[in-house]
This record gives C-alpha cells, sequence and structure tokens, in this order.
C-alpha cells in the first residue's frame, strides 16, 4: 500500500501516555477551554451594551470600545472580556483537531486503509468517513434549533439552500455567510470538513514545508485583504482563516518537544501578552490564534506541573461533553437572552450557563445513540 507521501520520514512511535506531548487528559482540559470560551462569547456578544468581537474582520471601533471598557470599567466588564476574546475558543479546537489527525493517521507502523492509497484515491472514502461523523454531531442540535426558532421571536427566514449548504457543510463558502448561516455557530461544521479536505489532499505525511507553505500563503493574503471588508469576512469563514492554528497543531505534533516547567511558564506568560497587545493592530491579530495555542497548551501543562486536579478535574468533564454542548447552546441561548437583554444580564447569563451544561449532558447520551450512518 501506498503512502500520502512515500518521503516523509516516520516519527518514533509513542507506546504510552507518559511519552506523549499532550495526555488524554490535557486534551480534554483544552477542548474544556475552548468551549467555555466559545459558548461564553456567544452569549454575551449578543447584548448591546457590550463590545463587539474581532472575529472574521478587524474593526478598531471594537480595539478601542474594549479598551475604553478596560480603562473605565463597569458592572459588564467580564462579559466585555468574554465577548472580546471568547471566540478564540475556535483555534484551540482547530489546533486540537490537527494534533488529532496526526496521532491517528501518521504516527502508526501501519498506515491506516482510510489513507494508505494515493490521497486524490482515497480523499472521497476519507471526506465521507468524517462528514458522517461531523453529522451525526450536528443534526440532533440542528433539528432541536430550528423548531424552537420557529416557535420564538425573530425566527430565521431559511432557503432551501441555507438548509441544503447546512446539511452539506459548504454553507461558509456561499455568499453572505452572516446572513445564511444559522445557528451561527454552526459555522464551524463548514469550516471542519475543509480542513479534514486539506489534510488528506495535501498534508499527510508531507514535508514539515508542505504545512509552513500553506500558513505563510494564508497569512500573507489576509495580510492583503482590506480589515474591514466582505472579503475578508468570507476568507476566515473558511479554512484559509484557519490555517495558522490549524497547522501549527500538525507541526507540534510531529515535531514538539517536552519542554521544562519554567519554559511553559515563560511561554504561557509571553502568550498571554502577545494576544493582549496583538489583538490591538491589524498585523497582531492575524497571528493571535498562534498565541491562543501555545497559552492553551501551557496552561493545561501548568495545571498538570502544580498538580491542580480539582480545575482540571472540572475542564476534563467539560471537555467531555463540549461537542455536544456546542451543538446545544444556541438553543439554551435563545431561550435566555431575553432575560439579559431586559436588563439581567448576570442572571440570564447564569441561567443559560446552568441549563446549557444540563442539556449538553443529555445531547451527549443522545448521540451516543445515533447509529452509524
Amino acid at each position: 500500500m501506498t503512502p500520502c507521501a512515500p518521503n516523509f520520514p516516520q516519527k518514533k512511535i509513542k507506546l504510552n501516555m507518559r511519552d506523549e506531548l499532550l495526555t488524554r487528559n490535557e486534551c480534554e482540559a483544552m477542548r474544556g477551554i475552548a468551549i467555555i470560551g466559545i459558548f461564553l462569547h456567544n452569549y454575551c456578544h449578543w447584548l448591546n451594551p457590550v463590545v463587539k468581537e474581532n472575529e472574521y474582520q478587524f474593526f478598531n471601533a471594537n480595539v478601542s470600545n474594549f479598551l475604553r471598557a478596560i480603562v473605565h470599567p463597569d458592572a459588564l466588564l467580564p462579559l466585555h472580556v468574554l465577548s472580546f476574546f471568547g471566540h478564540y475558543g475556535v483555534p484551540i479546537f482547530l489546533f486540537l483537531s490537527a494534533y488529532g489527525l496526526v496521532m491517528k493517521y501518521e504516527n502508526g507502523p501501519v498506515l491506516p486503509p482510510i489513507i494508505a492509497s494515493k490521497p486524490w484515491r482515497g480523499l472521497g472514502t476519507f471526506m465521507l468517513f468524517h462528514y458522517k461523523k461531523l453529522f451525526r454531531m450536528m443534526i440532533v442540535g440542528f433539528v432541536a434549533f430550528t423548531m424552537l426558532d420557529l416557535i420564538t421571536p425573530h425566527s430565521h427566514h431559511y432557503q432551501a439552500l441555507d438548509v441544503v449548504a447546512m446539511l452539506g457543510m459548504f454553507n461558509n463558502l456561499l455568499p453572505h455567510p452572516d446572513d445564511i448561516i444559522w445557528p451561527g455557530p454552526y459555522w464551524f461544521f463548514g469550516l471542519m470538513l475543509q480542513c479534514y479536505f486539506v489534510f488528506r489532499l495535501l498534508v499527510c505525511r508531507r514535508s514539515w514545508k508542505v504545512v509552513v507553505g500553506l500558513m505563510v500563503v494564508c497569512v500573507a493574503v489576509q495580510l492583503l485583504l482590506p480589515p474591514e471588508s466582505e472579503a475578508m469576512n468570507r476568507y476566515r469563514y473558511n479554512f484559509m482563516g484557519g490555517m495558522l492554528p490549524f497547522g501549527f497543531g500538525i507541526l507540534y505534533a510531529r515535531y514538539g518537544q517536552m519542554l521544562s516547567s519554567r519554559t511553559v511558564i515563560c511561554l504561557f506568560v509571553v502568550s498571554i501578552l502577545s494576544i493582549l497587545m496583538g489583538s490591538t493592530t491589524m498585523v497582531g491579530w492575524t497571528l493571535v490564534p498562534l498565541f491562543v495555542c501555545i497559552a492553551a497548551v501551557t496552561l493545561v501543562k501548568l495545571i498538570t506541573y502544580f498538580h491542580a486536579y480539582w480545575l482540571q478535574s472540572g475542564l476534563v468533564w467539560v471537555g467531555g461533553v463540549s461537542a455536544a454542548l456546542f451543538v446545544c447552546h444556541p438553543i439554551t441561548r435563545k431561550i435566555f437572552i431575553p432575560l439579559s437583554r431586559q436588563g439581567d444580564y448576570y442572571v440570564g447569563l447564569l441561567l443559560y450557563v446552568v441549563t446549557s451544561l444540563a442539556l449538553a449532558w443529555f445531547f451527549r447520551e443522545l448521540m451516543k445513540r445515533i447509529p452509524s450512518l
């Protein structure tokens, strides 16, 4: 059987959890961090008094509003911070997905059958396998959300193409994705499907130069786009906008090294400062997803080093329901956001958090019972 790229050097196989760059608990804790940021951000940024984020486009006005909120803090300061930074859970998920793909498909003496053929021959089988995984996760939340949306105020007016594109996970490619992807967070499914495509066709077992080249090209193109333009918006809705953390996850899985606790502390501090300072400029904002991934990796390492098992246990539990929480939180947001918009900001948020976590547990159990397609 022919590998994706015969000249790619085989890495030494990791034999036990102690030898892994990231243990299972550390990966789950990172998922917990990522989903906490995402589902809190997705609630807070729907509140009018709260500053808005620069997720798909870079607006200097949003930076100015955030800095003003920091300099002149009010009771909504935690909501400002969550709204402005919480969406960076997405790069962490991209990093973990890439890391997992390498560990699954590259770190073994025998190639899995799904990638044993040449890329263009096995692409269809690979994509269908991962599409089915994403679909099983998405469909439960999408069905429940659309039914709720129809019977609540401000329901979305779906077009036939919107529904087909959502189920087919190609809605990111259509014009004006902000207007047609509903619920909004489900844009991530199309992004992930594109990343699987890129991995299988261009990256799997190929030289590091291919990965770095893709990262550099995608970042360079982004820097050439007008920061507030619709072109930037559509660019970042697709894999090009996520190639930096996705590529970093691939490189970390292949070439990462275990570091001393002192080095990890230094990297954590530097990455946090880089996130804070980088978020204020267009160039820095483009690179922030990389620093977010470094911060997340070093944070879970510090939790392990300092034996903060209570914190790790909480994050691991949340990470274990992260997929279910991702698909169900638009439902609870639609229910409780009117309460916060009436002025009871933290009451609505608290009810949203409690019900989202409970519903995520239920959804996880439900998704386990969905038969394989």
